[in-house]
């Protein structure tokens, strides 16, 4: 297990590299729109499902009262939304290092192998 994070770099660079015919121009273009859409979608409160990959939702949280637990003084916590990840079963085995050799080009890219 390594301790590198992937940034966009990473997935400029994999775009590049899988698209033959791409220049790093367009590679560049592709991961901001990709991502600027999904950042839109959420905004808007629609849930983000990348098959084999995940789904993101927001959801709207309540206020509440909070406790300090080092001081046990109460704070009053505002209403918020806050994003969810539910990982799909096969992003699962891919962390998990049960996956079979047939992977799709998206697991591997959201495993970092690629």
């Amino acid at each position: 297990m390594t301790n590198k994070t992937l940034t966009r770099a990473d997935l400029m660079h994999a775009v590049y590299v899988n698209g033959p015919n791409l220049s790093r121009s367009e590679a560049k273009d592709i991961v901001e729109a990709t991502i600027e859409e999904i950042c839109r979608a959420l905004e808007t409160g629609e849930s983000v499902k990348l098959r084999g990959f995940g789904t993101f939702t927001v959801r709207s949280k309540r206020p509440r009262v909070g406790r300090n637990p080092k001081t046990g003084r109460e704070h009053p916590i505002t209403a918020r939304r806050v994003m969810t990840f539910k990982p799909s079963p096969r992003l699962i085995e891919v962390v998990n290092g049960e996956v079979v050799q047939h992977e799709e080009p998206s697991v591997l890219l959201a495993a970092g192998r690629v």
